[in-house]
């Protein structure tokens, strides 16, 4: 399918402020971005890198006034997401150099706390896809999804032990229990066709059988529609923007995704 997302957000900035943003989808295996748009109002210098994590990344110095930040994109993408139950574990020594980080505890995953509780969560199944789908499943029926309800970002181990969260926080928790399996798994924060409120959202994938899998514990179907922005170890490596200085808020944050015709899109 082709979605149009689109992200606008505007400041009120009081003294000179460095931004690093993330808000370019950049094509791969599961989407294809066909064109975008990328606006800053006023205008000011931005230089763009990659982060190790292979995200797109903008770095700017936002002057005194009304700042705004418009970025759109026309993006292809499957219209199912993918499963492969019983799809077999990695071992460790067969992963690739570059996922090995995964399989740490991070700021907000600490996946060495969850050892014994993953383990009785996943009792029964294969090892691999099928513990992830069971992690997936416990979170969906366990942990109360509040999208209307997000305050401070917690730690898995927070959000454990108040049975509820938005989505960033049950990602948090899942990927904390695949690592404690010794399953590589990351979070993924981007754009979901048909989110209800429509928001930013935040999934995660876990490494089985070879490639990435993504698991979302807010959805109740297997439908497609996600476009990833970033991807890192958890929510303190794909914020859409990190500012330095005084603390700075959105005075407006507006997102959509709409669902568009194939021959509309620009060539």
């Amino acid at each position: 399918m082709w979605l149009h997302t689109s992200c606008n957000l505007e400041f009120d900035i009081e003294e000179s402020t460095p931004f690093v943003l993330m808000l370019r989808a950049r094509s791969g295996a599961q989407q294809w971005v066909a064109s975008e748009e990328y606006k800053l109002t006023p205008s000011v210098p931005v230089f763009e890198f990659t982060d190790i994590y292979g995200n797109l990344c903008q770095r700017l110095i936002a002057q005194p006034g009304a700042f705004s930040i418009h970025t759109a994109a026309e993006v292809m993408i499957s219209d199912h997401v993918d499963v492969a139950p019983g799809a077999m574990f990695v071992e460790i020594q067969d992963l690739p150099d570059a996922l090995l980080n995964y399989l740490l505890p991070s700021r907000y995953c600490e996946s060495d706390r969850f050892s014994q509780m993953a383990m009785s969560i996943t009792n029964g199944a294969l090892m691999g896809y099928d513990q992830v789908a069971a992690i997936e499943t416990w979170l969906r029926n366990t942990i109360l999804y509040d999208p209307d309800n997000s305050d401070i970002q917690v730690s898995a181990i927070e959000v454990n032990a108040r049975q509820w969260g938005v989505c960033r926080d049950l990602s948090h928790l899942g990927i904390a229990l695949c690592r404690s399996l010794s399953i590589p798994a990351r979070m993924v924060v981007g754009y979901l066709y048909g989110l209800n409120p429509m928001e930013l959202h935040a999934w995660f994938e876990a490494y089985v059988g070879g490639r990435w899998y993504s698991f979302d514990a807010t959805q109740t179907k297997k439908n497609g529609g996600y476009v990833a922005i970033g991807y890192g170890r958890d929510a303190a490596d794909v914020a859409i923007y990190n500012q330095f200085g005084r603390a700075i808020y959105p005075t407006k944050q507006q997102v959509c995704v709409r669902r568009i015709n194939e021959k509309n899109i620009p060539t």
